[in-house]
This record gives C-alpha cells, structure tokens and sequence, in this order.
C-alpha cells in the first residue's frame, strides 16, 4: 500500500516555513594556505566556517607550551619546520593526534603540528 503525500503548501502554511538565506556559488573556491589556515580535508577551526565547508569543525583549546618546540608542517618528525614555539607560548589545539597535537599558534598566525608532549598541563595559566 502506497503512503499517501503530504499536501501541497497552501498560502497559508507557506508563510508559516521559515526563510532561507540565499546564496550563489560563484567563482571560483578559495584555496587556503595551509600554514596560516587551519584547514585540512577532515577537520577546520570552527572560527573559519563561514569561509570553508569541512566536514567536521573544531574549537581551539587555548594551551601552553611547556618547552621548546619546533612547529612543523607535518606529523612526521622530519617534516619541514615552519618555527621554534618558545616555553609560555600559546597554542591553540585543534586535533590530537597519536601523539601529535595539529592547531594555531597565534603570536606568529601559523598552523602545524608539535608533539603533544611539549603541551604544558590543562590548568597552566591561560590569557583571560
């Protein structure tokens, strides 16, 4: 037995649905810089969703580091250094991976990867 359709919208139910904001897809997309956007194909800040579409987002967890450390391109611990966090420094995580953290250090607007052992404890001292 079929299941019968819904009614058609009426004047009346049709102002009771809710607008859409309209958009239109033109141009072409915008590739991001993945050293100074925290944009990968899995995951992006959250801060950046009016810019990207991914299929997951993240908010930062603001961190310190507890000593120093190379930010790197890449997980691998051979991969090219893009700069030295210094002890105190903020980092914003994004991704904990294995034993590596992905995310943002705002002081140099940079995105890359440190081990997660260099993170200072959860309850180090955050900027209010």
């Amino acid at each position: 037995m079929a299941t019968p359709l819904p009614p058609a919208p009426t004047p009346a139910t049709a102002s009771a649905t809710p607008s859409r904001k309209a958009f239109a897809l033109t141009g072409r997309s915008i590739v991001f810089d993945p050293s100074t956007h925290a944009v990968r194909s899995d995951l992006a800040d959250v801060r950046l969703a009016d810019q990207v579409f991914a299929p997951h987002y993240a908010a930062p967890m603001p961190r310190r580091i507890a000593a120093a450390v190379d930010l790197r391109v890449a997980r691998d611990p051979g991969s090219a250094v893009l700069a030295t966090l210094a002890a105190g420094d903020l980092f914003e995580v994004l991704d904990l991976i294995g034993e590596a953290a992905w995310g943002v250090a705002p002081a140099l607007t940079l995105v890359g990867y440190i081990p997660a052992a260099s993170l200072a404890a959860a309850d180090a001292t955050l900027p209010a």
